[in-house]
Parts: C-alpha cells; structure tokens; sequence
C-alpha cells in the first residue's frame, strides 16, 4: 500500500488528484496539507512516506526554495512538483534541486497517473510535451554547455538516446521508442554521462536541453 501526501492550497485540486490516486493506486492512503509549514509538520510525522506532491505556489514556498527546505528536511522521502507552471527552465530546475519530477496541473489523468507510477517506480518524469518544445531563443551549438569534441565521441546511437532523455523519457520509454533493449539503453546512458563527464542524468539534460539534435541524428 502506498502512502502519498498533496501538499497543495486548493481544496478542489487535492480532491481532484487524491481521485486520481485512489483510482490508479487502489488501497492507497492519502494525507493532505495545505502550506509548507503543515507540510514539513506532516512529513516529519510519516517518514515512511512513498511519495509527496508538492505544489510550487502554495503558502510559504516561495518557489523552489520551498523545495529545497523540504529536501533538505526530510532527504529521504521522494517529492514530485504539481504546479500549473510550465516553464522548462524552471522544471529542470526543480528536478536539479531533488524533484523526482515535474506534474503540470493539466496534464489529463491517464498521464498523472502514468507520471506518478514511474516516480513510485524510481525513476525521474519531466513532462514530454514542454520537454520537446524548442526555445524561442536556442543557444548556438558551440555556446551550449557540451563542447562539439564531446558531442563528436556521441556514437549516433548514443545521441539517439541523449535526445530522448531531454524530453523526459524514461530508459522505457526510450527503449520503447528506439526499438532495443532497456538493458541496452541503461549501457548508453552510462556511457553518455561518462562521455560528457557529468555524474548524474539531470546535469546531462540541463547540457543538452538546447542542441538541435536534427543536425547530427539525421539519416546520413
């Protein structure tokens, strides 16, 4: 049975996705809050918590660094970001700062609850739609954070994979997507992070979030 907590100010939205939870996670108990004051209250009472979804503008957040207070409290209960924001900076940004992921407020309910099984299951969801939208403003190649040497030690493959983390797949998905093994695609990421000299997969979709893939996964 899993134990989940909503920590979100709007009563009707605790009631909307606790139904979505109860349906998607029968038996499941469900705690609500309200603030981030009764939230870190609550979570020091149940450290055995499986998740917390926390939203980002409820009282005494103050954005991301609501979050961090909460991490830096309780570092071992995982926490996922519910918000209607769906800015992808400040999406990465979260999950840099220990979100297991990121929730928009209208994303439909077969993805909430897609998106919250694959974070109970550990791994890390970003929303695949703002993941895949391209900046107004997309930094050049050469000023992106990867240098074009490091890129050239990508084999298609690798960059294959590298594209599809930066929209947020899982090593599923991205196996799913790319017709091999996930097996397969836990080799590639390891190799990717190796490559890139980052230790760990975020840090690689923050280096690459701005690379015009098309140039260098095209069919030669």
């Amino acid at each position: 049975m899993y134990k989940l907590l909503i920590a979100d100010d709007h009563p009707l939205f605790r009631e909307a996705i606790g139904r979505v939870i109860q349906d998607g996670f029968a038996g499941a108990e469900i705690l609500e809050t309200e603030n981030l004051e009764t939230t870190l209250a609550l979570a020091g009472e149940h450290e055995d918590l499986d998740l917390v979804l926390l939203d980002l503008n409820m009282p005494g957040m103050n954005g991301l660094a609501g979050l961090i207070e909460l991490r830096n409290a309780m570092p071992t209960i995982p926490v996922v970001i519910i918000s209607a924001e769906e800015d992808k900076q400040v999406i990465l940004q979260a999950v840099t700062y220990g979100a297991m992921g990121f929730i928009t407020k209208s994303s439909p309910r077969d993805k909430m609850t897609r998106a919250i099984e694959q974070i109970l299951d550990g791994n890390i969801y970003l929303p695949p739609d703002i993941m895949r939208e391209t900046a107004k403003t997309r930094r050049s190649h050469q000023e992106s954070s990867i240098s074009p040497h490091q890129l050239d030690t990508l084999t298609r493959k690798q960059l294959q994979v590298l594209e599809h983390m930066t929209r947020g797949e899982s090593n599923k998905m991205i196996a799913y997507h790319l017709n091999i093994a996930e097996t397969t695609v836990k080799a590639h990421v390891s190799a990717i992070l190796r490559k890139l000299g980052v230790s760990s997969r975020v840090q690689a979709i923050l280096a690459a979030s701005d690379i015009d893939f098309s140039r260098f996964t095209r069919p030669s």
